[in-house]
């Protein structure tokens, strides 16, 4: 089931395991856009992903990788490497949508091993410029198709 709410994904709705999900840049850029509710929230995802993008492709960091760090028990963050850069490059927006797919394949097996459910902002369409068109079908495919519940949560726009 998709769900899209007015809230906080910050906050995410249930009390089962959950997971919330955002794009984060393959250049260690931290500091505009949702993750500054994160670090307001949490320290520690900032902190992991840092560390991950130090490491770089020896850590694993790589456009689709995904980093789950556990912020409250059964409450992951999940930095996806979905962008590449942070700025347009002759009109093409840095949203790499094959990165979010392959992002939430990873997420699927985790919510499937953990039996979590998905909540998360409309990634990859804020900074990096994405179509929600195109990346509502990527959640439809990857993670609704496979019975995993996610909730998308839009700000209020007061």
């Amino acid at each position: 089931m998709l769900r899209i709410v007015t809230g906080d994904a910050t906050q995410p709705l249930g009390s089962d395991p959950r997971v919330i999900v955002h794009v984060c840049n393959d250049e260690g850029g931290w500091g505009r856009g949702f993750v500054v509710a994160l670090s307001a929230r949490w320290k520690i995802p900032e902190a992991a992903y840092r560390s991950w993008f130090k490491k770089g492709e020896a850590g694993g960091f790589a456009l689709g990788s995904v980093d789950f760090v556990e912020v409250e028990p059964s409450l992951w963050v999940a930095n996806l490497i979905g962008q590449h850069k942070t700025r347009s490059i002759k009109g093409v927006p840095p949203v790499r949508y094959e990165a979010i797919r392959l992002g939430l394949e990873v997420i699927r097996r985790f919510c499937e091993e953990n039996q979590a459910s998905v909540h998360m902002p409309r990634i990859g369409c804020g900074l990096a410029g994405g179509s929600w068109e195109k990346v509502e079908s990527l959640i439809r495919d990857e993670l609704i198709g496979y019975d995993i519940d996610v909730t998308v949560y839009d700000l209020p726009t007061d």
